[in-house]
């Protein structure tokens, strides 16, 4: 009875259109002051432990390195090697945006951010050449998603966090299924692009590859930085996440100074906002955590499931569908918070790798952000292309389809998440 009130409570203030870090922050309170006996003592210092955590420290400088390369010019550097690269193929362009994010994410951490950075560059680029409105914003939306599934991701992060799984073992495992998405959304647009005949561009020489790559470098050094710097031991993901900001500061102003000083207090605001906005999320979602295991709640659906003679096959669909549902009302982030505690014992309990679940629960937030009516690419497409809602989810049908079948490979292929770490960490 009791966690029926809490989810119940928690659905109806959602409803009501609160943010969901008040949301779950009500939930908690209503529920502790009216029909629990745990003391407030225990509560304040769940609340100080459950978020001193070094990894949280990552996200915002993550954020940070974001930010500094969606206006420092990084992305239209990264473009013009992608285009050089794949330009060629049928679709030329629209290929070279799948690519283009695809080495944005590795850098960015961040989903919206990808849309954005690359989207604003290269949609207009695309309608000078001929493409349908609805194919590129179909791409641009789909492909973006790559930036929370192809490490550095903040959710990965969140995940971390939730669950106290390591965060490099996390991103080791986005590593394959990242190249192995992007390649198959790139297979999807070169059969639309063929199928309908859209523009192809003149193959670039050598000379102009070289010359694209080399100004390109200083962006794509930052992915070797980041995982060669976690493979190697060098340092934590952390670490990184504060490497990463200092040396995307430096490109932006000094090496390719499309970023000027007066432009640096609104990135630092602009990223203390939303690391703000994060954090106070997670501090609501580790009250909310504490609050599902305090009554049992997570231990009670293992056991369930178990005497059900429920196993992986059937846990792992069910955990599909359910996150998917949860797309459609939530983002990622405030997901992961709250899903990742409940359902991770149960996880744990059917013998589900702790890894391999955090990278199936990450493909699920990156088709969450493609289909309406809360998926926020969707929102930031829809705001880049000056297309409705409605009109941006047809468009973005097919590879959405594409993106389904490649969450049930994840599911059921283990292997696919599991072997990089595995090599890497040697367990």
């Amino acid at each position: 009875m009791n966690s029926f009130f809490i989810f119940a409570l928690l659905l109806v203030l959602m409803l009501t259109g609160m943010p969901i870090s008040i949301a779950l922050g009500l939930t908690v309170l209503t529920f502790l002051f009216t029909m629990t006996e745990v003391p407030v003592q225990a509560v304040a210092l769940k609340l100080f432990t459950g978020i001193e955590k070094f990894e949280i420290m990552a996200i915002p400088f993550f954020i940070l390195a974001g930010n500094f390369l969606t206006h420092g010019g990084v992305a239209r550097r990264m473009i013009n090697f992608a285009t050089s690269m794949v330009g060629h193929w049928h679709g030329g362009l629209a290929l070279s945006g799948v690519l283009a994010c695809a080495l944005f994410a590795a850098v960015s951490g961040s989903s919206p951010a990808t849309v954005v950075a690359i989207g604003s560059i290269l949609l207009p680029a695309m309608l000078k050449q001929g493409y349908p409105k609805s194919f590129g914003a179909g791409v641009i939306t789909t492909s973006g998603a790559l930036g929370i599934l192809i490490p550095p991701s903040i959710v990965m992060v969140m995940y971390s966090v939730s669950t106290n799984t390591s965060v490099g073992k996390l991103f080791m495992a986005g590593v394959v299924p990242g190249i192995l998405l992007a390649a198959l959304l790139g297979l999807t647009t070169w059969v639309l692009a063929r199928k309908n005949g859209y523009p192809r561009l003149p193959r670039a020489s050598l000379a102009e590859r070289w010359q694209a790559f080399r100004k390109s470098v200083w962006g794509l050094l930052l992915i070797v930085i980041v995982i060669g710097g976690i493979y190697s031991g060098a340092f934590t993901p952390t670490e990184a996440a504060a490497m990463s900001a200092v040396y995307a500061f430096v490109i932006a102003l000094f090496v390719y100074r499309d970023m000027g000083w007066k432009q640096v207090p609104k990135v630092l605001l602009d990223s203390a906002a939303m690391s703000a906005m994060l954090l106070y999320i997670i501090t609501n979602a580790v009250l909310f955590s504490f609050l599902m295991t305090s009554e049992g709640i997570p231990q009670a659906m293992a056991g369930w499931m178990l005497d059900k003679g429920m196993g992986q096959v059937a846990f792992l669909l069910v955990v599909n569908v359910l996150l998917l549902l949860a797309g459609n009302v939530m983002e990622p982030s405030s997901i992961v918070l709250i899903m990742a505690p409940i359902l991770f014992p149960v996880a744990t309990a059917l013998g589900v790798d702790p890894v391999h679940f955090g990278i199936i629960m990450v493909v699920n937030m990156e088709i969450g952000m493609c289909h309406p009516p809360v998926g926020l690419n969707l929102y930031v497409a829809s705001g880049i292309a000056k297309m409705g809602i409605t009109e941006l989810t047809i468009a973005v049908m097919p590879w959405l389809l594409t993106m389904i079948g490649f969450l049930l490979m994840i599911t059921y292929l283990p292997q696919i998440s599991l072997w990089l770490p595995r090599m890497v960490f040697g367990d």
